[in-house]
């Protein structure tokens, strides 16, 4: 127990120490995590070889990383990325598994070696990317959105490679039997019976009955294994659709919080032993569990409870890959390692190039797609391993594999450092790429300033779904980073408003800062569609006459209802009550919006407001009614008093 508390401690003391360090130097927390397990493992010797155990434990941080990006999808909107994931994805896959398979061959490798290393280095990092993206709030980009649909595409991908690679074992490795079949040591099978106990001593009883079924579903023909795993499939469905309210009710009847957590660590475990036994990816259950949780009311409670514990487990995975490097065998021949990791990233950097630019993705989204998948990743560890115990890979071949691997992940960080670099050139520059905008709703919110951000906020929390466009690369960065999704796109151009769905929407919401484009696209948008609500922002009357005749409906001037409030404060301070108070501020409001709209007909662009006579003469008479409405309103209040 002492043992456990001082790693315990360890581990924990190491990421409270380096993981804040590297976040104020701007490297991001995954090689804070990273820096902290290289330095408790290879340089203090700190901690040993129960890493590799606490690694396998540490996986679920992926597993619930994906189960919580299934909850942000809804099953259309997966339907929607098929293209991306057969296309998109299987070609990264297929493409980086040929290059780098050429590659191995030409340094002597046999073709089967070659094609088990290349299946192995062509999937990425989905812990570490999608980690790193949620922190710089770049997962709403076209970019990020890309990057997800191929490592939601990698994650698939590992079912099929599992089942290939024991196709692939060598003569020389594994016992080979006169009729071609590959022969198993008896002891082997013994030894992987008592890994399942305790320290390989008592088999439990739960242990006992999970080994049962494994060596079951292994014993069953190629037809019941397809069955069982589309069986396990549907009974995630089914359960995630009809079980989980009255479930959750169950629950609610408890009247504990914790409850509510065991339950969403439940749903993670069980659907992860469940894929496990049927010889599925855990995370591609858990993704998959997501997906149709997704439009449940409980959604929420499950994020809220299971976010804590993936940011934890997600940061022990990382610490305990620093952990793992070998730098014995890293710096006996570093440079050619080194290399070879740099060799790997730029093969797969310049395939992920090549596609971006064939499924048209541009200026930094084409970047973050070519440097963000260009690393192997923690896949690749299990791939490895397996392939050791298939007879794939020799070993001395696999543990200089398990290093590229690893110092790959590590240079993943700089990789995002040298994406802001490119980025921030190219926003220097002039140079910014619009999103590829893949929504469409009711409302269109075209600028997020300040004035914007409200009313976007005040939309969305009502239940209706908004389109944000801004041209402001930070201003988006920061509403992503709050968790509001926004296009990065200049509103005034009509192929972003068609993409937006602006042939659909029934309200525009024009909150742009530049008066002249704010006219422009209030006109445009009159002449695409008469029958749209167009609400503006305005900075003084001269903007509302000018808006108004461009066509729109509602006009807001910024300091208009923050000085009627202030005016009513002040009036409650002179001895008027709430009520008469918000009285003569309901007066004052209507009386202006019907004096603006008739002095409106007679303002004009050529002629300043004082030198307009009609206009000045109308406004003085508008001002009189406005006093004598006043009047009449405190000689009824007396009457009736």
């Amino acid at each position: 127990m002492e043992g456990f508390l001082f790693q315990a401690s360890i581990y924990l003391a190491a990421a409270v120490v380096a993981v804040p360090f590297a976040a104020r130097l701007g490297l991001g927390s995954v090689l804070g995590y990273l820096a902290a397990g290289i330095l408790i493992g290879p340089v203090f010797g700190l901690v040993g070889s129960e890493t590799k155990d606490l690694q396998h434990f540490a996986e679920f941080g992926v597993v619930m990383m994906l189960f919580l990006i299934g909850l942000e999808l809804e099953p259309r909107a997966l339907w929607d990325m098929r293209h991306k994931l057969l296309g998109l994805g299987g070609l990264q896959v297929i493409l980086s598994t040929a290059a780098i398979m050429g590659i191995a061959m030409a340094y002597g490798q046999s073709w089967s070696v070659a094609l088990a290393i290349g299946l192995t280095l062509s999937l990425s990092s989905t812990a570490i990317v999608l980690q790193t993206l949620s922190e710089k709030g770049l997962m709403q980009t076209a970019g990020g959105r890309n990057v997800f649909s191929v490592l939601l595409t990698q994650d698939i991908a590992v079912i099929p490679i599992l089942a290939f690679l024991p196709l692939l074992a060598l003569g020389s490795l594994a016992g080979v039997l006169p009729d071609g079949s590959i022969s198993v040591d008896p002891e082997q099978v013994e030894d992987a019976h008592k890994a399942v106990g305790a320290h390989g001593g008592e088999v439990s009883q739960g242990a006992e009955a999970a080994y049962k079924a494994m060596n079951f579903i292994e014993a069953l023909p190629g037809w019941g294994v397809t069955l069982v795993t589309l069986g396990a499939i549907a009974a995630i469905i089914v359960t995630g659709i009809f079980a989980t309210r009255p479930v959750f009710r169950y629950i609610h009847s408890a009247n504990l919080r914790e409850m509510y957590t065991a339950i969403a660590l439940l749903i993670v475990v069980g659907i992860s032993f469940l894929m496990m036994l049927v010889g599925l990816s855990p995370a591609l259950g858990a993704f998959l569990a997501g997906v149709v949780l997704a439009s449940s009311e409980f959604r929420h409670e499950l994020e809220t409870d299971l976010e804590p514990f993936k940011g934890l487990l997600l940061g022990l995975f990382f610490i305990t890959v620093g952990a793992g490097i070998n730098f014995e065998l890293l710096f006996a021949d570093a440079p050619l390692l080194v290399g070879m990791a740099l060799l790997v990233i730029i093969v797969k950097g310049l395939i992920l190039y090549g596609l971006a630019s064939v499924f048209n993705l541009k200026g930094r989204d084409r970047w973050l797609f070519s440097l963000a998948l260009a690393q192997a990743g923690e896949f690749g560890f299990v791939l490895v391993s397996f392939s050791v115990a298939t007879s794939v890979i020799p070993g001395d071949v696999a543990e200089t594999l398990l290093l590229v691997i690893a110092l790959s992940m590590l240079i993943t960080p700089l990789l995002f450092i040298l994406y802001d670099i490119i980025s921030k050139r190219m926003e220097e520059s002039g140079v910014i790429t619009p999103d590829e905008i893949d929504e469409e709703g009711p409302v269109i919110i075209a600028g997020v300033g300040r004035f914007g951000q409200m009313v976007n906020r005040l939309v969305q929390a009502s239940g209706f779904k908004t389109v944000v466009l801004d041209h402001n690369p930070d201003t988006i960065a920061v509403m992503r980073r709050f968790g509001f999704k926004a296009f990065l796109g200049d509103p005034t151009r009509p192929d972003i408003l068609r993409k937006a769905g602006l042939k659909d929407a029934r309200v525009l919401v024009v909150a742009l800062d530049d008066p002249k484009a704010a006219l422009h696209l209030i006109a445009y948008a009159r002449r695409q569609r008469p029958d749209l609500h167009i609400v503006t922002r305005a900075h003084d009357r001269t903007d509302v006459y000018q808006q108004f005749q461009a066509g729109a409906d509602d006009i807001v001037r910024e300091m208009f209802d923050s000085s009627l409030r202030a005016g009513r404060y002040v009036l409650e301070q002179m001895g008027l009550s709430e009520f008469e108070a918000s009285e003569a501020q309901r007066m004052f409001y209507t009386h202006d919006r019907e004096s603006v709209r008739e002095l409106a007909k007679l303002w004009r662009p050529d002629v300043p407001p004082a030198e307009n006579k009609a206009y000045v003469a109308r406004a003085k008479e508008l001002q009189k009614d406005l006093e004598t409405a006043f009047l009449n309103r405190v000689d009824q209040e007396k009457k009736s008093a």
